[in-house]
């Protein structure tokens, strides 16, 4: 576990994820108080990613519960094996009943992500992947989770944690979150990086970009975000942007190449045709003149 505030930035960053200190001290605090991490902010700003470098930069598992609209705790926690149960049932027909207790018993359970995650004899990082997106009555079975590292299943009891998960939920905020799962967690907000963190992101992720591409990439995605656009472009579009320009050989940007490949970065047409021409224009005069002075 990490020592300190720098110790964790320093494990993050060897793991090629460059953290702010407020995000840092969050997570050095969710690791030491062992509280779950709630995590909001604009998608593609690296919510998502923060569980998965502290799985590697744990040593640990990373079980994902990935939410989506009607998730409920068949599909999250547990399920009964009613296959096998009725398949039980026929052949205790010749032979022995079975009683109902018999029936709800271990070897009839199937585990889901939430489950495992508490018996897994080394405690996992849990992902609970953009909890919006599930229905808000899904959040009150998470809240035994989230409080006491447990779940109560009716038929069998109380199944707790010998060692609390490192757990850590993401929203990307399409709808508000109940105030009584953020009470249980450690909250913080992932927003957009400033110029400097999002070059030192780039050039971590995408070393093959030259220092000059990378920096205009940096300052084209930089104004973007201060135009009123529908979706605004992320981190992970940052990158993913880079790896195109790489891919078609690119030294530096040019309006062909920026107007060719504007559908990497934006995601919606209305955006897209607002951006192309005059504006993408004036953008890359933007990034011309900071980057030669």
């Amino acid at each position: 576990m990490p020592s300190s505030i720098d110790d964790c930035a320093a494990g993050l960053l060897a793991h090629d994820y460059v953290a702010e200190r407020e995000l840092a001290c969050a997570v050095f605090l969710a690791l030491r108080l062992q509280r779950p991490l709630f995590l909001e902010g604009e998608p593609g700003t690296g919510k998502t990613e923060i569980a998965k470098t502290l799985a590697a930069l744990l040593d640990r598992p990373l079980i994902r519960l990935q939410c989506y609209e009607g998730l409920d705790m068949a599909s999250a926690a547990y399920e009964w094996n009613y296959a096998r149960q009725m398949l039980e049932i026929q052949a205790a027909k010749e032979g022995q009943r079975l009683s109902s207790d018999e029936l709800f018993t271990r070897r009839f359970l199937i585990p889901r992500a939430l489950l495992q995650a508490l018996e897994m004899p080394g405690p996992p990082v849990l992902l609970i992947d953009e909890l919006d997106r599930a229905d808000e009555p899904f959040e009150a079975f998470l809240l035994e989770l989230l409080s006491d590292f447990q779940l109560t299943i009716p038929e069998l009891g109380t199944v707790s944690a010998a060692a609390p998960p490192i757990v850590v939920i993401t929203s990307n905020r399409t709808r508000e979150i109940h105030d009584a799962v953020k009470r249980r967690c450690l909250y913080h907000w992932v927003g957009f990086p400033d110029a400097a963190r999002e070059l030192a992101i780039l050039q971590r992720r995408v070393p093959g970009a030259g220092e000059a591409l990378a920096r205009q990439i940096v300052g084209f995605i930089q104004g973007l975000r201060g135009i009123d656009l529908y979706k605004l472009p992320g981190i992970a579009e940052t990158i993913e942007w880079s790896r195109a320009l790489l891919e078609l050989n690119a030294l530096v940007l040019d309006p062909e190449t920026v107007h060719m490949t504007l559908g990497v970065l934006l995601k919606y047409q209305d955006d897209i045709a607002k951006v192309q021409g005059s504006e993408a224009a004036r953008l890359l005069e933007q990034v011309r003149v900071a980057t030669h002075g």
